[in-house]
């Protein structure tokens, strides 16, 4: 299993559009896919579909009670599961610190799962907490979802220090394997600018032994479009929503490429262990789901975490 954090800690720059769609788009393509939303937001679970729920469950079961990761998730597409999650996530941060081993729980939870599925596709809070370091620390992939501007380059150095302390003192496995420029405009002439700064930022770092030596812009970029951003209130996809726009078109191309990187060893046809299918929801198609379409604002930066 491929496992793979989609991480900014800067809010509203794509982090769930991306797990949502690219996760949706692999399943289309046969991929068993798990998605795991530790976001106390819960807005990948109410882009799939599920109102988040008040009692305790998902992703708060598994990393506080020490829940089984098989007995959380559900199927929420063909192909498709999540752990979801809820408001109780927010206490997570300070319930882990008196936890033994608060860092890698995530990981031993989903251990046991790494022969159901071909890939694990986290979505992460929008900190540098304990949550992102669960995250980080189950992981063997990076994915840096990135808005194209001056603000959103500000906190980018300082991700990229929170990977690499990861990397040396937690995961060695742990790499950053791309970045993905999302509500990019290519009329615009910062987008570009931008674009450029960053590519000559990981030239720079070939060579070394950082964790983003091998790091490249995805060629392809995420295209503004309102599509993508109506489809969370309808709880679907956008395949589901409108499968022949621009942002249909864009997260199509990044599955592919995200698929075209995996490793040759295994094939995903091979059988594995039965996958219990606890519920089938299914997203309400018909009006939105108003009351969540104000997202709670998040803080633009967090300071690295000790890691000592």
């Amino acid at each position: 299993m491929r496992t793979i954090a989609v991480l900014n800690q800067k809010g509203g720059v794509g982090k769930t559009t991306t797990v949502a769609n690219t996760a949706a788009a692999l399943a289309a393509m046969g991929a068993k896919v798990v998605a795991i939303d530790l976001d106390p937001q819960a807005h990948l679970t109410i882009h799939l579909g599920l109102e988040p729920q008040t009692r305790e469950s998902g992703s708060y079961e598994v990393l506080i009670r020490q829940a089984k990761f098989e007995e959380q998730i559900l199927l929420v597409r063909m192909n498709l599961w999540l752990l979801p999650a809820n408001i109780n996530l927010v206490g997570a941060e300070s319930e882990l610190v008196s936890i033994v081993g608060r860092e890698t729980i995530l990981r031993e939870a989903v251990q046991s799962s790494e022969d159901r599925f071909d890939y694990c596709l986290i979505d992460c809070p929008p900190s540098l907490g304990l949550l992102t370091l669960n995250a980080l620390a189950a992981a063997e992939e990076v994915l840096i979802p990135l808005q194209p501007h001056f603000l959103g380059l500000q906190g980018f150095g300082k991700l990229l220090q929170t990977v690499e302390l990861v990397n040396k003192r937690i995961n060695p496995n742990l790499k950053v394997k791309g970045i993905l420029l999302c509500m990019f405009d290519s009329r615009a002439s910062l987008p570009n600018e931008v674009k450029a700064d960053i590519e000559q930022f990981l030239n720079n770092a070939r060579g070394t032994d950082s964790a983003w030596a091998q790091a490249e812009i995805l060629p392809v970029c995420i295209r503004k479009n309102i599509k993508l951003a109506e489809a969370p209130s309808y709880g679907k996809t956008i395949f589901e929503y409108e499968q022949d726009c621009h942002g249909a078109e864009d997260y199509r191309r990044v599955a592919e490429l995200i698929q075209d990187m995996a490793p040759t060893s295994g094939t995903p046809d091979q059988e594995a262990p039965p996958i219990e299918i606890k519920s089938i929801p299914q997203p309400d198609s018909e009006a939105p789901a108003s009351q969540f379409t104000q997202p709670i604002s998040a803080p633009e930066e967090q300071e690295t975490p000790d890691l000592s």
